[in-house]
């Protein structure tokens, strides 16, 4: 089968996927809203390793983010004010939007990735939808695997529709299989979709994550 038939997802295509994500968001955001997640293998963990994620995803986040200083938050809000832009046809309701993109910003910087990268991952797996449900059984935002919440949590699969559970599961899941691959960020990605060392997927997400690079305007000195 060539890439094309295996990249194919939901009635929908990768190539057309990737024609949608390099025309920008006004593209994909009429899209069809189809999942996009592969079946992710259920791997045997040691007891460390095993350990290690369930704290990673038991641990419970402030309310609100915590700054070093006042420029550190301001930037903060100007990265919230543009990614709102972005996402406003996706989430019309300001405080849905608000707390998904605080949410989303907090996880991907407690797991130590790029806040751009799980922005394209979830435009790719979910198209922003919370409820999304892939055929193989992956659930919400980052569409996560049930056995996960077996494997590293209490077991109910039901909270993987809960906003914070899903995004914490998804980022930890992502940065344990970056650490798996020695840092290398294609081959996570086919690992987190099921589809390790094939490039429709990782061609995906770095494509739909060029939507959600923030570039900061400095200000020039008169």
């Amino acid at each position: 089968m060539n890439n094309e038939g295996i990249a194919r997802r939901g009635g929908l295509s990768r190539r057309a996927c990737l024609a949608s994500l390099a025309a920008g968001p006004a593209a994909w955001l009429g899209a069809p809203a189809a999942s996009h997640a592969g079946s992710q293998l259920e791997e045997p963990l040691m007891d460390s390793v095993r350990s290690a994620l369930t704290s990673a995803v038991a641990d419970l986040a402030p309310p609100e983010p915590l700054f070093a200083s006042t420029e550190a938050r301001l930037s903060y809000l100007r990265w919230l004010g543009t990614m709102s832009d972005r996402l406003r046809s996706r989430k019309p309701d300001w405080e849905v939007r608000r707390d998904f993109l605080q949410t989303a910003w907090y996880e991907a910087k407690r797991a130590g990735l790029d806040v751009s990268l799980v922005m394209g991952l979830i435009q790719v797996e979910s198209a922003f939808r919370k409820f999304a449900v892939s055929p193989v059984g992956a659930r919400g935002y980052m569409q996560v695997m049930p056995f996960w919440t077996r494997v590293i949590g209490d077991g109910d699969a039901a909270k993987l529709f809960h906003m914070q559970t899903n995004l914490r599961f998804g980022c930890v899941i992502l940065r344990h299989y970056l650490d798996r691959e020695r840092g290398d960020l294609f081959m996570a990605l086919g690992r987190y979709n099921g589809s390790r060392g094939k490039a429709p997927y990782p061609s995906a997400v770095f494509a739909a994550q060029r939507n959600w690079f923030f570039q900061e305007r400095i200000a020039s000195a008169a």
